[in-house]
């Protein structure tokens, strides 16, 4: 059952993503005569504190964190994966100038170094790319290096260099199907990571900015006007966490099955 109601947020979560380009200029317009108005009758979800319907803004919201959940995802793992298969399969001097740039980043705390980044780069979108991939890319890179280390020794891989076959092909071949199932499912969770940080770094001022929406900033906007109109945070606040919830609920599942399927294997072979 959680694993349905988990799909069917994602489900409209995306959906809302999708549909958010014909709110986008809605979602700008000011009401001065809707102010803080809350929720009932014909409005939906209620106005923030410049008139602006917040159920046009949720929606590029949802526009806003899908882009960068999944983008800064996509980049983190490639460049962690890249990383991390070239320091766990040449060893040596690669291994250990990757596995020193990995303890520098490891010395300070994710969000804390995005943050810096963020206040160093400067408000905006690509800037807020580029300090979350900064970051990011460190979990992926850990475990795929680990991976590789352990892989590189079985018998199809050695018989491959044995063979002489270039060494992207035994990274595209050979190592990257037996390890894709780890680095889906740490994806997955990365997904839920990147949607609070870029909600917090919203909610400080340093992410996405006005007057584009981000759930984020919804939130600091409405913390003023909690006591007189707390519909303006609740209602950012319950999707920014039904959103996490479902993700990080598939997430689990997902590692789940990747564990039953390995323990299925190995008892196989044995």
């Amino acid at each position: 059952m959680q694993t349905i109601i988990s799909v069917g947020i994602l489900s409209a979560w995306l959906l809302m993503a999708l549909l958010s380009p014909w709110f986008s200029d809605s979602g700008n317009q000011i009401h001065l005569s809707h102010l803080l108005q809350p929720p009932g009758g014909t409005v939906s979800l209620g106005y923030d504190d410049l008139g602006r319907p917040l159920f046009d803004r949720l929606m590029g919201g949802a526009r806003i964190s899908l882009l960068v959940a999944v983008g800064v995802t996509s980049l983190s793992m490639l460049l962690g994966t890249l990383l991390g298969m070239l320091a766990g399969y040449f060893c040596g001097w690669v291994d250990t100038l990757i596995s020193r740039i990995i303890d520098i980043f490891l010395a300070f705390p994710g969000l804390l170094l995005a943050i810096a980044l963020a206040g160093v780069l400067g408000a905006g979108i690509s800037n807020l790319f580029i300090a979350l991939i900064a970051v990011g890319w460190i979990g992926y890179a850990r475990l795929t290096r680990a991976q590789v280390m352990s892989l590189r020794q079985r018998d199809h891989v050695q018989a491959a260099i044995a063979l002489g076959s270039p060494t992207r092909i035994i990274f595209w071949r050979h190592l990257l199907p037996l390890i894709k199932g780890p680095l889906i499912v740490e994806a997955t969770f990365g997904i839920a990571g990147m949607v609070i940080a870029e909600a917090g770094l919203s909610f400080l001022g340093l992410g996405i900015q006005a007057p584009d929406p981000s759930w984020g900033s919804m939130i600091r906007d409405g913390s003023r006007y909690l006591l007189v109109a707390p519909h303006f945070v609740i209602v950012p606040g319950i999707a920014l966490s039904l959103v996490v919830f479902a993700v990080n609920h598939l997430g689990d599942r997902l590692r789940d099955q990747t564990e039953q399927s390995t323990w299925k294997s190995r008892q196989g072979n044995g």
